[in-house]
């Protein structure tokens, strides 16, 4: 369910038309429904209200201050990947007791911040990392709570570019080397070990990747803990897959079933990472038809969005469904691409597609994660306006870049 629907031949998010906001805020707007996100967080709390557990949403998924601070208000901590999610979480009213940092390339200023705020713990990915951190907090006074993330070696089926937990990939320490670490560090007076951490990629359908996680995990804690290594925290990450086009990924429910089996007699608090799951269907990107072009064979429907406003398809080769915003029947097989100057710039390929026409308003699908927070200012491009609707009202919580705007910080 993610509060899209047509009523009255008009496309709705939640009680609110979109081409009123098409109308009022123009174009291309990403439109969030503020229950669908809201709903996500109260599934996954209700799945794993059995054990105690953590829900640290991944900023990056989206990272707009008024999303942050309604997941706040609803208990949510944050999974973060840079200084500068910690000071929108900061800025939005968030925790930093209830904050996990994660990412391979953590600089001197970040710990430094990170420790500063005094966030739950960081997550460890490298031997060197590990000694940074021990090092900025011993100049700082300061104790460093960490958690190392552990590589299973798992292939999680997903694309190359979001799979994280295999040996050929940047993120995370094998098992083995890992070990090795948790008992040098526990030599380190500056550092506080307090967990285990696990992640192996983002739009995981399956869930036989996770049963096979979960129980190295599970192996590696009791190892651990038979040496004498102190563990408060089992931190899951995240990953699990939404439906873009016709996937059917494991239930919430399904996938707490799993892991609170397999690790609820461990006594350890459950950490959990979602970020797509939570945003993703709650959002859509709205861009306006503004030319149909033949090239023989070949029909291209030009929309006023680009690439910069919505990067999934030409990095990863995404499908997002589109669907017009005024019902339509109708259909064609075409090309929806944008403006920008490259041949990359596309939404959707050689797709059986609303019969649009200039002027008309489409509606690109599941697009509330990855979609501003990957976008940019390529080709000088204004970011576009964000908008949050709640009921039958709506409100703007990121007003659209001016040209202004593109050059504020130049010189």
């Amino acid at each position: 369910m993610h509060f899209f629907s047509y009523a009255g031949g008009r496309l709705h998010c939640e009680d609110v038309p979109l081409d009123d906001i098409a109308r009022e805020v123009g174009t291309p707007v990403y439109v969030y429904s503020e229950a669908a996100m809201r709903r996500q967080v109260r599934i996954f709390a209700e799945a794993f209200q059995s054990i105690p557990h953590l829900i640290c949403y991944a900023v990056k998924a989206n990272s707009n201050l008024s999303v942050i601070r309604r997941l706040a208000d609803w208990g949510a901590g944050f999974e973060i990947v840079s200084g500068g999610e910690l000071f929108r979480v900061v800025r939005a009213g968030g925790s930093a007791d209830k904050v996990v940092f994660d990412g391979p390339g953590k600089t001197v200023a970040e710990i430094r911040y990170a420790l500063d705020a005094n966030i739950l713990f960081f997550n460890v990915e490298s031997a060197a990392e590990a000694e940074l951190i021990a090092d900025t907090a011993r100049e700082t006074g300061k104790r460093a709570r960490i958690s190392i993330r552990t590589n299973p070696d798992v292939d999680p089926g997903t694309h190359p570019y979001i799979s994280t937990g295999m040996r050929e990939h940047k993120f995370g320490i094998a098992m083995e080397e890992a070990h090795a670490l948790y008992l040098k560090l526990c030599e380190r007076p500056e550092i506080e070990i307090v967990g285990v951490t696990c992640h192996i990629g983002s739009q995981i359908t399956q869930m036989a990747p996770y049963r096979d996680a979960i129980a190295s995990l599970r192996e590696f804690v009791t190892r651990l803990r038979n040496e004498g290594v102190s563990l408060r925290y089992l931190d899951f990450g995240g990953g699990l897959g939404i439906a873009y086009n016709g996937e059917e990924p494991p239930s919430v429910s399904g996938y707490a079933e799993l892991v609170i089996t397999a690790t609820k007699d461990l006594g350890l608090t459950l950490v959990l990472e979602p970020g797509r799951i939570i945003v993703g269907n709650a959002g859509t990107l709205v861009t306006r038809v503004t030319f149909i072009k033949d090239q023989g064979t070949k029909r291209f429907i030009i929309v006023d969005a680009g690439m910069n406003d919505l990067m999934r398809p030409s990095l990863y080769g995404s499908h997002h469904q589109i669907w017009s915003v005024s019902e339509n029947a109708a259909t064609q097989v075409a090309d929806i691409v944008g403006p920008i100057c490259e041949s990359s710039d596309f939404i959707a390929r050689n797709r059986e597609l609303p019969a649009f026409q200039p002027g008309d308003l489409a509606a690109v699908m599941s697009a509330g994660a990855y979609g501003f927070s990957l976008s940019s200012n390529y080709n000088s491009r204004p970011r576009v306006a964000e908008v949050l609707v709640s009921g039958k009202k709506y409100e703007v919580i990121r007003r659209r870049e001016s040209y202004e705007d593109l050059i504020r910080l130049e010189l």
